[in-house]
């Protein structure tokens, strides 16, 4: 526990210097640029009574101190520290009640202590030759960057994964249960009330996990004990290993077999145990995402000549479309429309229970050598992975990422074993373990092992070592790997 506290310590520091650094420069601009602006004469006013002030209670101090600019980063500091003892801003609980999604509830007490602690800063310092209006404009645009960056659900929102867009099943949970008014179902879309008979027959509860999110995406599981006090042990390693979150209602204190971190709260009576092991969730999302979005915008920049070349010669080849759409699975069961430069026949891949016979990979990877479906002077194209260039416009959308194991058919995620269902919790992406390694493997266990491998090592330094090498894998056909 001391780590972990050491590890939320750190991460309140570097959010606390990243907004530091995020108010005050947008103060200093905002300062210059509207509330003084081109009237010079109130900065002379300004600086006039700040050396007044300096003189009479901190002489000690030197005029290359006395600045505007110093002033409002050290207010800005201030007001930070007294923001953060506070439990409005600093703390969102999940486990408590939300009846009502209102901005407005979340905004208020914040926009209530800036503007408490912007006019006494601004009446102390006599800042009093300010612009009126914009002056209560700026009342308002503090707090609202304050939300933006209270915690990582608005940021994952705005980068392509909303809070709102997430899914949740129960299982045992009445319909009217006070529970279901917990702020972390509120926010989510409830898609399925499950009830068991027994929890200690594990494989059953399993197995209905997976075939739900075959056929949907699912993000949180949430699971009334009632009075049971511990999990089957291979139901409890499977809800820590499944890479989503899991709430545990239950009338008495979870005793686990596993040492994993989790949080347990006492509410209305009931127990509350929640762990979330996404592993690609808040400030990991936003970095990856990030990353994502600025190497996709690299190489579509720099790639651009060679999407014209490639779309011109598709279509004097064969016409359109030169890019289709194919449905596939992404992250925790959503399905999406995957892009491609189309390098076969039209509905090539309704083909494919006939040319079954030929498939060279075991599994429900589907490839053929010499496939006669592909278009004439177009295996170059295969060969150096151009048809997945268009992919980088799914990773901006926020469908895939550059990195991660490759998005498959509807059909055959179907035929996933319980273990492989874990790959649906990372995002899929367009470049991975598999294809720096054994980019032309045939055996679906190749597949496999990189994909788990992938997804039990996941790190950023990971996705950019992939990244630094697919371009040599391109052209080797055997690469060292990682």
């Amino acid at each position: 526990m001391g780590v972990m506290k050491l590890i939320s310590y750190i991460k309140y520091l570097f959010r606390f210097l990243f907004l530091q650094t995020v108010l005050t420069s947008f103060s200093i601009y905002y300062f210059d640029k509207f509330l003084i602006g081109d009237y010079f004469e109130g900065y002379l006013i300004i600086r006039d009574n700040l050396l007044e002030d300096r003189d009479r209670f901190y002489p000690f101090i030197t005029n290359d101190f006395i600045k505007t600019d110093i002033y409002i980063a050290l207010f800005i500091f201030i007001f930070l520290i007294i923001l953060y003892s506070t439990n409005f801003y600093t703390y969102v609980n999940e486990l408590t009640y939300t009846l009502e999604k209102k901005f407005f509830d979340e905004f208020f007490p914040i926009y209530l202590l800036w503007t408490s602690c912007m006019f006494v800063f601004f009446y102390v310092l006599r800042f009093s030759i300010l612009a009126r209006s914009y002056l209560i404009l700026f009342t308002f645009l503090v707090p609202l960057i304050l939300i933006l960056f209270r915690n990582s659900e608005l940021l994952s929102s705005l980068l392509g994964r909303s809070v709102s867009g997430e899914s949740f099943i129960t299982f045992n949970l009445d319909k009217d249960s006070i529970y279901r008014k917990l702020r972390i179902m509120t926010f989510r879309k409830n898609i399925g009330d499950y009830e068991l008979s027994d929890f200690k027959n594990p494989n059953e509860i399993i197995n209905s996990i997976d075939e739900i999110n075959k056929n949907t995406e699912m993000n949180l599981l949430i699971f009334n004990l009632g009075t049971v006090k511990t999990l089957p042990v291979e139901l409890e390693k499977y809800l820590i290993k499944i890479n989503k979150k899991i709430l545990l209602i239950s009338e008495d204190r979870i005793e686990f077999n596993n040492k994993f971190i989790y949080r347990s709260e006492k509410l209305d009576g009931s127990f509350l145990t929640y762990f979330n092991n996404d592993i690609q969730y808040g400030s990991k999302y936003i970095v990856k995402r990030i990353l994502d979005i600025l190497v996709s915008f690299t190489v579509i920049t720099l790639l651009s000549p060679l999407y014209v070349f490639l779309y011109l010669f598709i279509l004097i080849k064969d016409g359109r479309p030169v890019v289709i759409k194919q449905n596939r699975v992404g992250l925790h069961g959503k399905q999406f429309s995957m892009y491609k430069f189309r390098t076969m026949k039209n509905n090539s891949h309704s083909l494919r229970g006939e040319l079954s016979d030929l498939n060279e990979r075991k599994g429900p990877i589907f490839k053929i050598e010499n496939d006669p479906r592909i278009l004439q002077g177009a295996n170059f194209i295969r060969d150096f992975s151009f048809d997945e260039l268009p992919q980088f416009f799914n990773v901006i959308k926020g469908s895939m990422s550059v990195v991660g194991p490759r998005p498959l058919f509807d059909n055959d995620t179907k035929s996933f074993s319980t273990n492989y269902m874990r790959r649906l919790n990372v995002m899929p992406g367009i470049t991975g373990l598999l294809q720096i390694n054994d980019r032309n493997a045939t055996e679906f266990s190749t597949w496999y092992k990189y994909d788990i491998l992938y997804i039990e090592n996941w790190s950023i330094a990971l996705d950019l070592k992939i990244i630094l090498k697919t371009p040599l894998a391109l052209i080797k056909s055997k690469t060292k790997g990682i």
